[in-house]
């Protein structure tokens, strides 16, 4: 049985392009950017929206290197969790953005293969230092990617008030 499975990866989906009771996705937030405001910080404090989508693509990669294997290999503290503009502008926003798409079909795709009884199933995490759920890391990383969708909203209004 897939019910619990199939709804997890359908609150991904639809937090990507879907219609949600909240009012935007990211596929709608990121439609909004160009390459060069991709990497613009308006506040010294924010981070840039290439910065937000690495570092989800980060924990993303993370996530699906627990499911292959029982056991993630970084932290919090591990540079490539927040790449700065500098490294990321090297790589530019099409890879950056093709990069994250990627990262939520294979994401999608280990999903699919498995059956309910995976996500109470547990996983070594590097970062907290035990054993948790596969149905922790899940509703994790759809916590976490709302989370940056919101941060998102705020760093895009912050730099269409700066444009005027």
């Amino acid at each position: 049985m897939k019910t619990r499975l199939e709804n997890l990866i359908h609150q991904l989906q639809e937090v990507q392009t879907g219609k949600l009771w909240i009012g935007s996705n990211f596929e709608r937030k990121l439609s909004q950017l160009d390459e060069k405001s991709a990497f613009k910080r308006p506040l010294e404090t924010l981070h840039s929206i290439a910065e937000i989508i690495s570092h989800l693509i980060f924990w993303r990669k993370e996530a699906i290197l627990k499911i292959q294997t029982g056991i993630g290999s970084k932290t919090d503290d591990c540079e490539e969790n927040w790449l700065n503009n500098e490294k990321l502008e090297k790589k530019g926003w099409k890879i950056i953005k093709a990069e994250y798409d990627h990262s939520l079909m294979e994401l999608i795709s280990l999903l699919k293969e498995k059956e309910d009884d995976f996500l109470d199933e547990e996983y070594y995490d590097t970062d907290f230092k035990g054993y948790y759920s596969y149905s922790f890391l899940i509703n994790g990383m759809l916590h976490h990617d709302l989370y940056h969708l919101g941060q998102i909203g705020i760093v895009l209004k912050y730099l269409k008030e700066n444009r005027s």
